[in-house]
């Protein structure tokens, strides 16, 4: 249980960071970054999701965070250069995975505490 609270203190602590930090990205960027954090917070939940159930591997889930951010990155620039926005394939597809990995934990912690 110790772990989920230095997990949350974390988050907690990250957020109010990022929100007070003086920060700005520039329009260009935009897409990169909000597909970047999608995709870190796929990965995230995915861990957590995996954490819930007893298979947490963590060299698994680094290399799936970078590889993830990476990944989707790369496509959306890719993309830009050939005149496909991939941006909002790559949008939806980890939005459903964010979605189906919420999902998932909520399940998982419902059946718990029944």
């Amino acid at each position: 249980m110790n772990i989920y609270i230095f997990a949350l203190m974390g988050l907690i602590l990250g957020s109010v960071i990022g929100w007070f930090a003086p920060i700005s990205i520039p329009a260009n960027y935009a897409p990169y970054t909000s597909v970047a954090v999608l995709a870190a917070l796929d990965a995230i939940f995915g861990g957590s999701r995996a954490a819930l159930e007893r298979v947490f591997d963590i060299q698994n889930f680094i290399i799936g965070f970078v590889a993830n951010m990476v990944l989707a990155v790369f496509l959306v620039y890719i993309g830009n250069l050939i005149g496909i926005n991939l941006y909002y394939v790559a949008l939806i597809g980890f939005g459903i995975r964010v979605f189906l990995n919420v999902s998932a934990i909520r399940n998982i912690v419902m059946t718990k505490r029944l």
